[in-house]
């Protein structure tokens, strides 16, 4: 350990080590704030930034009045941004891969139709891919994209870039509509996750626009028990709480 690393970075990597290495499993309750401060010679606040900061990383979990727990760290997603699957994985310290089943010109049916905002029968770019972590597939993006706003996105090498990191670079994203549902998933669906059918999973219909353009409807399937998805509001005022929105 270098001596120029912060004292709670010391004892982040010394809380890390050992929920890697399994001494400390998923809910096993890390030593209380007061003693990592005596053990490390640092002060309660020094602790505290260390054990906040691997709650807010999604190693640890408080508990009123019981305190910190190591927790299972499922892959996540926010609810209220769009982020590259590939930078959250790798985020996380694990190994991003994909597969790619499906890259090909459609005719958009009734529902594309309608989701991407063109014409009945209109020629739009459809890809389906399986995203991996570590090797285990946590998300199926079934996506369907208009082709007028990415006429390049069929050509690309989905293992060198997402279908996010194309679209975004194409046409930065101004606006998102996420639509989060419960659901059991068919036998081929279940098939391309690795899961037992029954599982439960959770499916998150997005569409995003560029300015006034809609680019992308994109349906993504994750297995309930490998994945989570994040909301977090800030800065909201006791009125704009009650408002019911």
């Amino acid at each position: 350990m270098s001596e120029t690393t912060p004292r709670y970075r010391q004892i982040e990597d010394y809380l890390l080590e050992r929920i890697r290495s399994g001494e400390f499993p998923v809910n096993h309750q890390i030593p209380p704030e007061e003693q990592l401060a005596r053990d490390f010679g640092v002060s309660r606040m020094t602790a505290n930034k260390a054990i906040r900061d691997l709650v807010q990383k999604g190693y640890l979990v408080r508990q009123a009045g019981l305190g910190t727990f190591v927790t299972d760290r499922k892959a996540e997603s926010s609810l209220l941004e769009v982020y590259n699957i590939a930078a959250e994985v790798r985020g996380r310290g694990h190994a991003y891969s994909n597969d790619v089943i499906r890259r090909e010109e459609v005719q958009a049916d009734d529902e594309v139709a309608l989701r991407l905002g063109v014409r009945l029968g209109a020629r739009v770019f459809h890809t389906v891919l399986v995203h991996r972590e570590d090797g285990v597939p946590i998300q199926l993006e079934d996506r369907f994209v208009n082709p007028r706003w990415a006429p390049e996105y069929l050509h690309t090498d989905f293992s060198l870039r997402t279908p996010n990191e194309v679209l975004v670079a194409s046409c930065p994203i101004s606006d998102v509509e996420h639509v989060v549902e419960a659901l059991r998933v068919d036998a081929a669906t279940a098939g391309l996750l690795d899961i037992d059918p029954a599982t439960p999973c959770l499916s998150m219909t997005r569409r995003t626009w560029s300015d006034d353009h809609l680019i992308s409807y994109a349906r993504l399937i994750h297995p309930g028990d490998r994945y989570k998805l994040r909301s977090s509001l800030r800065g909201l005022s006791a009125p704009a709480l009650g408002r019911g929105r």
